[in-house]
């Protein structure tokens, strides 16, 4: 009985590991040709990075470009602080009990 086991046990093992071994070994030809794909994909995708940070760098300058033409519209006088007349008075603290 024991024999019996064992010799089962080493058959199933071994169909284990074969199916293990031919799963994992690809054959050249398509390794080849994912490495492609891959390195294409990998070369669009830092173009698109690119044409992406030089966007971001464009609108960044366009913005720093409004900035200053809306501060020199700005009359000379905005930026000084307010009238003290037209600041809003504090409450009143209510009395305490």
């Amino acid at each position: 009985m024991n024999s019996e086991l064992l010799r089962k046990l080493l058959v199933a093992g071994a169909a284990v590991a074969a199916l293990s071994v031919a799963a994992c070994n690809k054959p050249a030809d398509k390794t080849d040709a994912a490495a492609t794909s891959a390195t294409t994909s990998a070369n669009t995708a830092a173009a698109a990075a690119d044409t992406a940070q030089n966007a971001a760098a464009t609108a960044a300058d366009a913005a720093a470009d409004a900035n200053k033409a809306a501060d020199a519209s700005k009359p000379a006088d905005a930026s000084a602080a307010p009238a003290a007349g037209a600041a809003a008075p504090a409450p009143a603290m209510p009395p305490k009990k």
